[in-house]
């Protein structure tokens, strides 16, 4: 832990989901006095009953957030620029926020545009998940081996970037990796949302009642994301059409071109294909 990192003790997360409830989960475990603000209560008795957090409420109030240094924002992207805009003036000065969003452009300027100049936002974006959504699926140990995007701009300080890596390694992230806001939703575009739509598409083409009495490994572990949380998801795709549609489109034009040297018998087409697959999966297979 660095040295900066010792100031920041006390830790709110709002949004007390799957990742909120794993970052509560893991920092306190590192010792951290973390808060949780939540929709419903029985969100917050479940994390209570289960040791993730200290202490946490429904309603927010200036009296319970003005006590933390850092606040970690698990909300969805609109929710979480509304909470900003509604609630700003219940941090303390001094505070760091960073958050969890799946994208970037769609609130990475509007909050930094609308923040007081004494908090700074520090974007991030932790690569680690589980098809089920709610803080009884929470698990720290996702972290582990995982990677975790920090997405800063020009309003960020050196110190403010530092503080989020620094929360990146102590949850256990594998990786942390920097982008621009334009850079990550390009990224997570093809990397997560193609994939989730690949998944979706497969799982809607046929009625999967008896697929499933037949099926073996390989499609089990292609669609195992298309068990997905449709509000979010729906809302995170429009967050990022233009780039999810530019990314559909590449899929579309190489899954024609294989469709195609199938029809025409291109055995040599198909087999090249085959082999620029298999070399560029060697990248992700986990040392």
């Amino acid at each position: 832990m660095t040295k900066g990192f010792i100031n920041y003790r006390r830790v709110l997360i709002v949004g007390l989901g799957m990742i909120g409830g794993s970052y509560a989960q893991k920092l306190t475990a590192l010792g951290f006095e973390v808060g949780a603000l939540a929709r419903r209560q029985s969100t917050i008795d479940y994390a209570l009953e289960h040791g993730f957090i200290a202490h946490g409420q429904t309603e927010v109030t200036r009296e319970y957030v003005s006590q933390f240094d850092l606040v970690v924002f698990a909300l969805y992207p609109k929710a979480f620029v509304d909470w900003i805009r509604q609630y700003q003036d219940f941090f303390q000065p001094g505070a760091v926020i960073t958050d969890v969003t799946g994208v970037k452009r769609a609130v990475v300027p509007a909050v930094q545009g609308m923040l007081r100049p004494d908090v700074e936002f520090v974007p991030a974006h932790p690569m680690a998940g589980r098809e089920r959504s709610g803080v009884e699926y929470a698990d720290c140990r996702v972290f582990a081996d995982a990677n975790f995007i920090i997405t800063p701009t020009e309003r960020n300080s050196p110190e403010g970037i530092e503080l989020v890596r620094t929360l990146g390694c102590i949850l256990g992230f594998r990786h942390i990796a920097v982008l621009s806001i334009e850079a990550h939703d390009e990224m997570i575009g093809f990397l997560s949302q193609l994939t989730h739509c690949i998944a979706v598409v497969l799982m809607d083409c046929k009625d999967s009642e008896k697929l499933a009495e037949y099926t073996g490994d390989s499609f089990r572990d292609l669609t195992r994301i298309a068990r997905i949380n449709e509000n979010m998801w729906t809302e995170l795709f429009l967050d990022n059409r233009d780039e999810l549609l530019s990314q559909m489109d590449l899929f579309l034009d190489k899954f024609a071109q294989l469709r195609d040297a199938l029809k025409a018998g291109d055995e040599e087409t198909m087999k090249e294909m085959m082999r620029l697959s298999t070399y560029r999966r060697s990248f992700f297979d986990k040392k």
